[in-house]
């Protein structure tokens, strides 16, 4: 079909109709193409847009709201905001602080992460639900003349010319859109459809555990601070959010369909067990439709890019739930990328190269921490989780309590992590 035929088409199919043909006809142009606009996607694109670079940011969904994504700030990515002149706007936001983590192991309390001596501005993790924390990035990054978040728009293919990754086919409401880009960034999560399109063979670390994500109300008179639960065969995790708890009951791998054929009934009777403070409500999980399945695996690319591709975040590497670190690993590799790629990208020479440096950049520090994550997995969640009888502190744990000077190292390796990453100078 010939271009000067397209206004006579569209007088003829009016309305939709007509805009659906012309979006399925239309293909874009941009420097960067990021798909996912978690935040790894969304930080990504702020920063590349603050160099003055061309990008389009895709996201699948129609807003940001989903239940039990990940909302621990950690201060590491409190500091990057601090960078960017965000962090007093960020912190206007609605969210709760904690300076200290701790853990009951049945009665005895047992705090372990002391965060007011990390060398930062902020000494605390900030728990913000992640979609507020994800609009305030959409925010500043339309601050921005090149910054293009497009809503509604899921990545499902890649274009490839020549052997190299050249743009991505994005399914819209409207039809099929195809995007040019000099770079596509995959940051479209553990489940990653592009780097399965690209043919990135993933290592499988294992996981002996899922989570179950639900939330219960929250009351006068409740614990102040988020914290774990352990007793024998149990393990319960509470992150204080206002006016609720969200909560992880963590299980078995593969434990669930074992777990429903017990009955409702008697898995509120195992949450009043392990935090009898809220057996006055845990009525409100009226059926299984209450509550959420998180499978947990963690993984890594053995190669994050190919020639015009750059995996990141989740689709590089999942992470555990085991610190609440996913979202600042994530964040961390974005800031990596930027400093690596935003130069030869505004230049229009960015190789294969820069990409296998940010790779280099991160990759250490992901194998790092996924090995704390394993080894706490296999040496005490899935103890607990087998555990015959009563459980006592470990001896490691008793230290911990009884010299608060200790408390610093898990609260540099949770709050820190292994190479902080800072915002280069535009």
């Amino acid at each position: 079909m010939k271009s000067y035929r397209i206004p006579a088409l569209l007088d003829t199919c009016r309305g939709k109709l007509g805009a659906k043909l012309l979006i399925m006809m239309e293909k874009l142009e941009t420097t960067c193409c990021i798909a996912g606009g978690g935040p790894a996607g969304m930080m990504l694109g702020l920063l590349l847009a603050r160099a003055g670079i061309r990008v389009i940011v895709l996201e699948k969904h129609a807003d940001f709201l989903r239940d039990f994504r990940g909302d621990t700030i950690h201060p590491s990515t409190l500091e990057v905001l601090y960078e960017l002149g965000l962090l007093d706007a960020f912190l206007e936001l609605p969210h709760q602080k904690t300076y200290q983590l701790g853990a009951y192991i049945e009665d005895t309390e047992i705090p372990f992460a002391d965060f007011s001596h990390l060398p930062v501005r902020c000494k605390f993790i900030a728990f913000i639900p992640q979609w507020d924390f994800l609009n305030f990035l959409a925010r500043e990054g339309r601050r921005y003349p090149t910054f293009d978040l497009r809503m509604q728009c899921a990545a499902f293919d890649l274009v490839e010319e020549s052997g190299r990754v050249a743009g991505v086919q994005v399914k819209t409401p409207d039809g099929r859109l195809e995007i040019r880009a000099d770079l596509v960034v995959a940051a479209d999560g553990r489940s990653s459809i592009l780097r399965e399109r690209a043919g990135l063979a993933v290592q499988n670390q294992g996981a002996p555990m899922d989570v179950l994500w639900f939330s219960l109300p929250r009351r006068a008179g409740d614990p102040e601070q988020s914290m774990g639960r352990f007793a024998a065969q149990q393990l319960f995790v509470l992150i204080q959010r206002g006016d609720y708890w969200q909560c992880g009951y963590v299980i078995a791998k593969g434990a669930m369909a074992e777990i429903r054929v017990r009955g409702i009934e008697a898995f509120r009777a195992g949450i009043a067990a392990i935090a009898p403070f809220l057996g006055d409500r845990v009525e409100v999980l009226r059926d299984w439709k209450d509550i959420s399945l998180l499978s947990v695996r963690v993984d890594r690319l053995k190669q994050w890019y190919r020639e015009g591709l750059l995996c990141i975040g989740d689709a590089a590497h999942a992470m555990s739930p085991v610190g609440g670190v996913g979202i600042n690993l994530a964040i961390q590799d974005a800031v990596a990328a930027a400093n690596q790629i935003a130069g030869p990208l505004r230049l229009g020479k960015l190789g294969v190269d820069h990409l296998r440096r940010v790779q280099r950049r991160r990759e250490l520090p992901t194998r790092l921490t996924q090995g704390l994550q394993v080894a706490v997995q296999n040496r005490i969640i899935s103890r607990v989780l087998q555990a015959g009888e009563k459980l006592k502190p470990p001896p490691v744990l008793r230290l911990f309590a009884r010299f608060p000077i200790l408390r610093r190292i898990p609260a540099r390796l949770i709050g820190m992590g292994f190479r902080p990453e800072h915002v280069a100078a535009r």
